[in-house]
C-alpha cells in the first residue's frame, strides 16, 4: 500500500488512501461503531475474506448483519431499482461456445431460449419519473434448459464501491435524506456528494454518473453489462474469465439535461410507454450479447484487478465477441405480476457459469435472496410463473409461506431408501464450481491492486468527444451547485482535480470556485492510459433514424404531398412519425383530406420527439405564431440542437420564434427536401449550433 502523506489543512482527517478513509480515532465509547449486539466494529470498508484477492467467507456476522437489515428496510417496493419496465422475449446464440463454456443455451444456436429482461433507475422510487440522472438496471432472466441464469447488471460497466460492505452506506447516502424525505431520484444533494468526496473509489463511476451514460433517450438505446468478472467454465473443467456487454442494434443515444428535466415534466413515463409502444407496434428492441473472455495470465498483466468493480476492460485490450442476439417482442400481461413480481439474483447460474471472487459480487450472492424473502412474502417465490424455471425443477424443499405446490408422498429427504424412483444429485451434469486454488490468513483488507482510483475515470473523461466532456462540466456544476456545504463542494473538487486538471477548471469556474479544490493526495497516482473511443457514445454513433421519432407539426391546409412523402421516407427508414395538431380533432389537408392527429400541441413538447417538422399552411402559421406551445416547440427543438425541417408556409413561425436557418434547419419541398431533411435527421442533432446556443 502506497504511504500516507499527513493531511493538509483543510481536509484534516481526509486520507484518499484505503477506500473507508474517514476512521474513528478516539476512545470514547459512544462514537464507537457497533453491531445491532453492541459488539464494537474495526473495519467496516472491507468484507472478511480468504487473503487479500480471495473469496468472501461466510462467516462475516458483520456483513451478513448489515446486508440483511438494509435488504429489509423497505416491504414490498425494491429499495433499489424500484423504478422499472419489463418485457418478455428470447435469446438465441450465434454458433458453438462449447471451446469456452459447457452452457447448453450459449452451445447450440438452434435453441431459442425464453428471456424476461427488466430495465430500471436505482434511486427513485416506484412512482417516481423516468429521466433522473441515474444508473440504470439491464436485468436479463434466461429460462435455460438447464434452468434459469440471471444476468444481473447495469448500463454502465462499474460500479460506485469495490466491497458490497459498502452497498448500504452508498444507497442510504444516495436515497432521500431521512430528515426531510427528499430529494426524490436524484443524487445532487449533500448526503450524496459528502459520501462519494470520502470514497475515491467511487470516482470512475462519478464520471459515467455525470455523463450522457445516466440520462438515455431510450431503454431501447442503452447498452447493457454485466458489471462484474464471471468465469466460463467447459466440459473438461477448463476456466476462462468473462465480462458481459450487451448492444443494442439500433445504436445508443442519449437526451441532453434540458431535455431530462422537460420530459419528466411532459411525459414522466417517457421510456415505459416507449418501450411498450415499440414492442406492440412490432418494433422489436434488440440487443447484441458480447463477451471479453480472457485468461488470467492476460489478467495478470493489466494495470488494473480484474475484481475490481470499479475498473472496465477496454475494448482496444479486449476486443468484443459477439455470441447472441436477444429480441424482446411480448409486453407483460400484467405490470404487477411480472415486472414487479420478477426476482433477479446473481447468484442465479447454470453449469458453465461461475463467479470470480470479486468482493461486491461476493456480497451480491448473499443480498440478492435474503431481499426476496421480505419482497415477495417468502422463499416460495420460484413458484410465481415469472420466476418459476421453464426445466424440470425437482428438490425436497418443503412447505413455509405461499407454498402453491402439493408435494406427493412420506419422503422429503435425501439420501432416502424409502422411495427409489426419488431424485438423486447427478454428479454428471449438475453444477460444480470451478476448483480455484485458494488460501489465505482471514482479513479484513483491501488488496493493494485495487488502491489505484482515478486512471480509469481519466481514461473515461479524456476518450470523449468535445461535446459530451462539455455535458460532463455541466453535469458537475449543476449537482454541486445544490449542495449546502462547501468543504463538500471543495473535497469533490479535490478529486476532480486528480482526474483531470482541466475538468477541474471548468467545473470551478462554473460554479464560481476557482482555486478552491482541496489537495487530495491519491493512494496510488493515476496513470495516463491511451483514450478508448468505444467508450464515447457520440464517437461511434452511425447516421440511423431507426427507432428514432419524428414530430410533425400540422394545420388546417397543410401541404398532403410533402407530408406523405415525408411519412412514406421515414418509415423506409424505421422511423417513426407522429402528427401533431393544434387540437386533437381532425386536421384538414390543402386536398380537403382529413388526418387524425396523434397529439395536441399542448401535449406534444418537442422534447418528446428526435427531430420536428413544421408543416403548416400560411393561414395556420399566422394563427399560431402567438401561441406559447408552438413556440416553445420550435425553440426548444432548435435549443435542444435537433434537426427541424419546414416547409416554405411555416417560414413565419421560424421567424417568430427567432430562429436562424443553419444547416440543421432544413427546408422541405416536393422535388426532394423531405431526403435531404432525413439526411441531416439521421446525424441526430447538429453540435456546431451549440457554439450559438448553449444545449
Amino acid at each position: 500500500m502506497a504511504k500516507q502523506k499527513k493531511p493538509t489543512k483543510p481536509e484534516k482527517a481526509f486520507h484518499a488512501g484505503n477506500a473507508g478513509e474517514l476512521h474513528q480515532t478516539t476512545d470514547q465509547r459512544d462514537s464507537t461503531l457497533t453491531t445491532n449486539q453492541g459488539v464494537a466494529i474495526s473495519d467496516n470498508q472491507n468484507s472478511l475474506r480468504s487473503g487479500e484477492r480471495g473469496p468472501t467467507l461466510l462467516e462475516d456476522f458483520i456483513l451478513r448483519e448489515k446486508i440483511t437489515h438494509f435488504d429489509h428496510e423497505r416491504i414490498p417496493e425494491r429499495i433499489v431499482h424500484a423504478r422499472g419496465s419489463g418485457a418478455h422475449g428470447y435469446f438465441k446464440a450465434y454458433g458453438d461456445l462449447s471451446d469456452l463454456t459447457r452452457a447448453g443455451f450459449l452451445c447450440d444456436p438452434s435453441i431459442e431460449t425464453p428471456v424476461f429482461a427488466r430495465f430500471s433507475t436505482v434511486a427513485g422510487g416506484a412512482g417516481s419519473v423516468d429521466l433522473p440522472r441515474d444508473v440504470r438496471g439491464f436485468a436479463v432472466k434466461f429460462y435455460t434448459q438447464e434452468g434459469n441464469f440471471d444476468l444481473v447488471g447495469n448500463n454502465i460497466p462499474v460500479f460506485f464501491i469495490q466491497d458490497a460492505i459498502k452497498f448500504p452506506d452508498l444507497v442510504h447516502a444516495v436515497k432521500m435524506e431521512p430528515d426531510r424525505g427528499y430529494p426524490q431520484a436524484a443524487t445532487a444533494h449533500d448526503t450524496f456528494w459528502d459520501f462519494v468526496s470520502l470514497m475515491p473509489e467511487s470516482w470512475h463511476m462519478i464520471l459515467w454518473a455525470m455523463s450522457d451514460r445516466a440520462i438515455p433517450r431510450s431503454l431501447r438505446m442503452m447498452e447493457g453489462f454485466g458489471v462484474h468478472t464471471f468465469r466460463f467454465v467447459n466440459a473438461k473443467g477448463e476456466s476462462t474469465f468473462v465480462k458481459f456487454h450487451w448492444r443494442p442494434k439500433i445504436g445508443s443515444a442519449s437526451v441532453l439535461w434540458d431535455e431530462a428535466v422537460k420530459i419528466c415534466g411532459a411525459d414522466p413515463d417517457f421510456h415505459r410507454r416507449d418501450l411498450f409502444e415499440a414492442i406492440e407496434r412490432g418494433d422489436f428492441p434488440e440487443w447484441e450479447l458480447s463477451v471479453q473472455t480472457f485468461d488470467q495470465a492476460t489478467a495478470d498483466g493489466f494495470p488494473f484487478d480484474v475484481l475490481d468493480a470499479t475498473k472496465l476492460i477496454p475494448e482496444e485490450m479486449v476486443p468484443l465477441q459477439p455470441i447472441g442476439k436477444m429480441v424482446l417482442n411480448r409486453n407483460p400481461d400484467n405490470f404487477f405480476a411480472e415486472t414487479e413480481q420478477v426476482a433477479f439474483h446473481p447468484g442465479h447460474v447454470v453449469p458453465g457459469i461461475d463467479f470470480s471472487d470479486d468482493p461486491l459480487l461476493q456480497g451480491r450472492l448473499f443480498s440478492y435472496t435474503d431481499t426476496q424473502l421480505s419482497r415477495l412474502g417468502g422463499p416460495n417465490f420460484h413458484q410465481i410463473p415469472v420466476n418459476r424455471p421453464r426445466c424440470p425443477m425437482h428438490n425436497f424443499q418443503r412447505d413455509a409461506i405461499m407454498q402453491m405446490e402439493v408435494p406427493h408422498g412420506r419422503v422429503n429427504y435425501e439420501p432416502n431408501s424409502l422411495d427409489p424412483a426419488s431424485v438423486r444429485e447427478n454428479p454428471g451434469a449438475g453444477f460444480t464450481t470451478h476448483p480455484a486454488t485458494q488460501s489465505g490468513d482471514k482479513l479484513r483488507v483491501r488488496s493493494e491492486t485495487f488502491m489505484d482510483h482515478y486512471s480509469q475515470a481519466r481514461l473515461f473523461y479524456r476518450s470523449m468527444t468535445a461535446p459530451e466532456q462539455d455535458h460532463i462540466v455541466n453535469a458537475f456544476a449543476f449537482e454541486l451547485g445544490k449542495v449546502e456545504t462547501p468543504e463538500v463542494r471543495c473535497r469533490v473538487l479535490g478529486h476532480v482535480k486528480n482526474v483531470d486538471a482541466e475538468l477541474c477548471e471548468r467545473v470551478e469556474q462554473a460554479l464560481g470556485m476557482e482555486g478552491q479544490a482541496y489537495n487530495i493526495p491519491p493512494a496510488v497516482e493515476p496513470i495516463d492510459m491511451a483514450p478508448s473511443p468505444a467508450l464515447s457514445l457520440l464517437g461511434k454513433a452511425e447516421p440511423t433514424l431507426a427507432g428514432r421519432k419524428i414530430g410533425v407539426l400540422l394545420s388546417d391546409g397543410f401541404e398532403l404531398a410533402i407530408v406523405d412523402q415525408l411519412l412514406a421516407l421515414a418509415e423506409g427508414e424505421g422511423a417513426v412519425v407522429d402528427l401533431i395538431g393544434p387540437h386533437i380533432g381532425e386536421v384538414e389537408s390543402d386536398g380537403d383530406t382529413a388526418v387524425s392527429p396523434n397529439h395536441a400541441i399542448a401535449a406534444a413538447p418537442s422534447v418528446l420527439f428526435d427531430s420536428v417538422v413544421l408543416a403548416v399552411s400560411e393561414a395556420g402559421a399566422e394563427a399560431m405564431k402567438r401561441e406559447a406551445a408552438v413556440l416553445n416547440f420550435i425553440r426548444d427543438a432548435y435549443a435542444h440542437l435537433k434537426i427541424i425541417g419546414f416547409t416554405a408556409s411555416s417560414m413565419a413561425l421560424l421567424e417568430m420564434a427567432g430562429i436562424d436557418v443553419d444547416d440543421g434547419v432544413v427546408e422541405l419541398d416536393s422535388s426532394g427536401g423531405a431526403t435531404a431533411y432525413l439526411d441531416m435527421a439521421k446525424k441526430g442533432r447538429l453540435w456546431p449550433r451549440a457554439a450559438v446556443i448553449k444545449a
